[in-house]
């Protein structure tokens, strides 16, 4: 199991738009995600209600983990999608 650590860069965090661009992201890659903060449970990265249920911040750190042989390359490109500011102007 591969792992990266992560600061959400959305203004708003991970919610609504963001979570969304997220999600879609993680359902499209050929391995199983999940997205976690520290003290609590790591959620199934496809599930936009379980990565806004995070409560993930602006400057929070969040912890993507993902199996497989393309895991490395997966969490590279989901990372990039946590660090964005969707919402930025």
């Amino acid at each position: 199991m591969m792992e990266r650590h992560v600061t959400v860069g959305s203004a708003v965090g991970l919610h609504a738009r963001p979570a969304a661009v997220f999600a879609k992201a993680a359902a499209s890659q050929p391995v199983p995600v999940t997205i976690g903060k520290a003290g609590a449970d790591p959620v199934d990265a496809r599930s936009v209600l379980s990565v806004i249920g995070l409560g993930a911040r602006n400057g929070d750190e969040v912890v993507l983990r993902a199996d497989g042989p393309e895991a490395e390359r997966v969490l590279d490109e989901l990372a990039a999608v946590v660090a964005t500011d969707h919402d930025g102007s």
